[in-house]
């Protein structure tokens, strides 16, 4: 939340400490990951790249990384695809029990992970699922898609659906008139919930620790790291992590920034006049 130039300087002093409080660990895990020592340790006593060298040089790391980007595509698509044609549903249509449906799919983000990751394990240990890549991807799915319908019937509400019937009354079929009517006016909703499900889905370890099995996502070759021989490779993956989150963090904010002023030109679009003479047809 943004704060107004006047605001109390007390203000400005709380936020300053908790934004500092939640930072500093993260400028620190970024200072350990150039060290030059056999061991984690801040500040570095000698700088080097060492742990970088190592991490792209060991294949276990590299296989764990192209697993948690695999299983992080496959979710964002499936979970882009299901959210935007349950948002689509929930915003446009009245449907029975369309509160209760909305509060299924946003509840993943209301339950505890761990209490999620057990129920998810009790079922996939039953039906043979645990290690797969498909478990894997329809328990990231599920813990998406909030973010997806959440982001995407966001723009929907703003969203003019008399541009879509016109296009429908123009000739364009439904399919025509959604590709070239609606969706270029909710990309940047669809594009920012795909990065929310993207790193949702390659930051996830609660879950992946129950049911990965022997063939371990990025998050979970890392908390083995540091719970077995706290491995100092893991800051330095640690540090890429928080760039690469950091970098989708910041194009979703730039994405959304796009949506609002989409809807800000629609809406003054609409309310200055059309001041072009009237051409009459012979």
């Amino acid at each position: 939340m943004a704060m107004k130039p006047g605001a109390h300087p007390l203000v400005w002093l709380g936020a300053s400490i908790v934004l500092g409080f939640m930072i500093l660990p993260s400028v620190i895990v970024m200072g350990m990951s150039f060290s030059g020592g056999r061991f984690l340790e801040f500040p570095p006593s000698t700088v080097s790249m060492r742990w970088y060298s190592a991490y792209w040089s060991d294949p276990a790391w590299l296989a764990a990384t192209v697993r948690s980007l695999k299983v992080a595509v496959l979710v964002t698509v499936l979970a882009v695809v299901i959210g935007t044609m349950a948002s689509l549903a929930l915003v446009r249509f009245a449907l029975p029990g369309k509160n209760a449906l909305r509060a299924l799919i946003i509840s993943p983000l209301i339950v505890p992970s761990i209490v999620f990751a057990v129920g998810i394990y009790s079922v996939y240990s039953t039906f043979g699922l645990t290690g797969s890549l498909g478990g894997i991807v329809a328990a990231h799915t599920v813990l998406a898609l909030p973010f997806v319908l959440l982001n995407v019937s966001a723009v929907l509400y703003k969203l003019d659906f008399n541009l879509e019937r016109a296009a429908r009354i123009s000739g364009a079929g439904p399919v025509r008139a959604f590709l070239f009517v609606v969706l270029p006016l909710i990309w940047p909703g669809i594009a920012s919930a795909s990065i929310f499900a993207f790193l949702t889905s390659f930051d996830e370890i609660v879950i992946a620790m129950f049911i990965a099995g022997g063939s371990p996502t990025l998050p979970k070759l890392m908390f083995d790291g540091i719970q077995f021989e706290l491995n100092p490779v893991v800051a330095a993956v640690s540090t890429q992590l928080i760039v690469v989150s950091g970098t989708g963090l910041i194009c979703a904010m730039w994405l959304r920034r796009q949506a609002e002023g989409l809807a800000e030109k629609r809406v003054t679009a609409a309310a200055v006049p059309d001041e072009r003479p009237l051409s009459i047809v012979q």
